[in-house]
């Protein structure tokens, strides 16, 4: 610890012994949160060199401050900072010190308003309690042994040592070709590892993507009720944000093209397969006017494919990526829901010459993705093990969608309405009754966590409805949780 000798002063005129002012340095330190509980103190040589004092004044030091109770001395380890020191500050501190804290405020100004607020939760429920969550897989499926054992595999190998230092932002080569192989092949993309940057999940494609199309002032129009983190990223962008209705056929074309007739539409945010909230698919007849209208006014499409692989009752449509001759779609996606959503690793795919600077942007906000990781992917690509997952995932999936929607049916009656959806992770629930905030409130004092559906809103529509989450709860958990809301309702 260098930066001691910077802590403790010695006044060598002082009246004061000089293992005193040592004594009461470390404490003061201490009141100040700068030796923090638990620090191994230098040794009685290191400090007295770094000092410039005799060694056994700091072991004189020492002994005082293990006899006041700030410190404990084990042998052969050293000295620590106790983890509960005495309450009372001992005489000699002065009487004006006070503990170090960070102020709550700059001593610089900065337009705070210029970011968009987000409500952001603790890291994890509290303990106990049971959550219906939006639509999130079941993290206790994901392979992440597999994941593991293919990391360690790949660290062993001396060719992939390189991937521990820096790389390049565009992602692994290795993941870029088995990527557009895999997406080639059950996707009909037909695009090389040019077209393709890896990304921090699906977010921070949305986000480099807006950041490029969109300029302050600019008209965008998204589906309402509608994804609110992507809408975030598009008001911080400084768009101008057009509502559009989603129904059963997912956003109306119709009314995107009656928008173009009037404005200047810059980008269209679409997601096309399960729409989130709703899990509506877009139907084809939608997808062909959209890229119709994108070529005839010269918009971007933001094609948002979050979770493509999960769609029970036929085979999913392929994306509007992959009709596109013209260059207007951007498609984008992630590897979060097929894995686990704490594995960040999404991916952009578009013309190259757009990829590329994309890929410049990422790299003055995120050097690069973590390689290592990044490879690990692709190798459960190549032997499988992802396809195999999601095979698995998607039929108990299926059998938790049925089950749930049986339980919402048998147990709620007519307090909710809802449809079956075809895909996706959740259940698009409207309380037909009760105000959501206060069934949300009823509920959390019996042990369940919701979301109250607020942040779907918009200031035309209230839609007193909600994403009930069925992936990741087993059978009895679904029981339980809706027996919590049939109590409360």
């Amino acid at each position: 610890m260098p930066i001691i000798k910077e802590l403790i002063a010695i006044d060598k005129k002082s009246d004061i012994p000089v293992y005193i002012q040592v004594a009461n340095a470390v404490i003061q330190n201490i009141h100040q949160g700068k030796f923090r509980k638990g620090l191994r103190l230098p040794g009685s040589r290191q400090l007295a060199t770094l000092l410039k004092i005799n060694r056994m004044t700091v072991v004189a030091a020492y002994q005082e401050l293990d006899s006041q109770g700030w410190t404990e001395t084990m042998p052969k380890k050293g000295t620590f900072v106790k983890v509960d020191p005495p309450l009372l500050s001992p005489k000699g501190l002065s009487e004006g010190s006070k503990v170090f804290k960070l102020p709550e405020n700059t001593g610089f100004g900065y337009d705070a308003q210029w970011i968009v607020p987000i409500d952001m939760p603790g890291d994890f429920p509290p303990a106990g309690k049971l959550v219906l969550n939006p639509g999130f897989p079941d993290i206790r499926l994901a392979p992440i042994e597999d994941l593991v054992r293919s990391i360690r595999r790949l660290s062993r190998q001396s060719f992939h040592k390189k991937y521990l230092t820096y790389g390049g932002a565009q992602g692994t080569i290795y993941l870029r070709e088995t990527l557009a192989a895999f997406l080639c092949d059950t996707r009909g993309l037909s695009v090389t590892p040019e077209n393709i940057l890896i990304t921090k999940g699906t977010q921070m494609g949305i986000y480099l993507t807006a950041a490029i199309l969109i300029k302050p002032g600019e008209e965008i129009v998204v589906g309402t009720p509608g994804y609110v983190g992507a809408n975030r990223t598009f008001l911080q962008a400084g768009a101008r944000i057009n509502y559009v209705t989603v129904d059963r056929g997912g956003i109306d074309t119709y009314q995107v093209e009656r928008l173009c007739q009037k404005k200047s539409i810059r980008m269209v945010y679409v997601i096309s397969h399960h729409h989130h909230p709703t899990t509506v698919p877009l139907t084809p007849a939608r997808r062909i006017h959209l890229l119709e209208l994108a070529a005839r006014y010269k918009f971007g499409i933001i094609e948002d494919d979050y979770d493509y692989d999960f769609h029970y009752d036929s085979k999913p449509m392929m994306p509007m990526a992959s009709h596109d001759s013209n260059g207007n779609v951007i498609y984008i996606g992630a590897l979060s829901k097929s894995l686990a959503p704490a594995i960040r690793v999404g991916f952009v795919i578009a013309p190259s010459t757009f990829i590329r600077s994309a890929t410049y942007l990422r790299k003055s906000i995120d050097t690069q993705g973590d390689s290592l990781i990044e490879n690990a992917i692709a190798e459960l690509y190549k032997d499988g093990s992802i396809t195999r997952h999601i095979k698995r995932s998607l039929k108990l999936y299926k059998e938790r969608r049925d089950h749930f929607c049986g339980l919402l049916r048998q147990e709620l009656g007519q307090k909710v309405a809802f449809s079956i959806p075809e895909g996706g992770m959740s259940v698009w629930t409207n309380f037909l009754k009760n105000p959501l905030p206060l069934v949300v409130g009823k509920a959390y004092k019996k042990g369940l966590i919701l979301s109250d559906g607020t942040d779907y809103d918009t200031g035309k529509i209230k839609y007193n409805s909600v994403g009930l989450g069925f992936a990741s709860l087993n059978f009895k958990e679904q029981e339980k949780a809706v027996a919590i809301l049939k109590e409360v309702l």
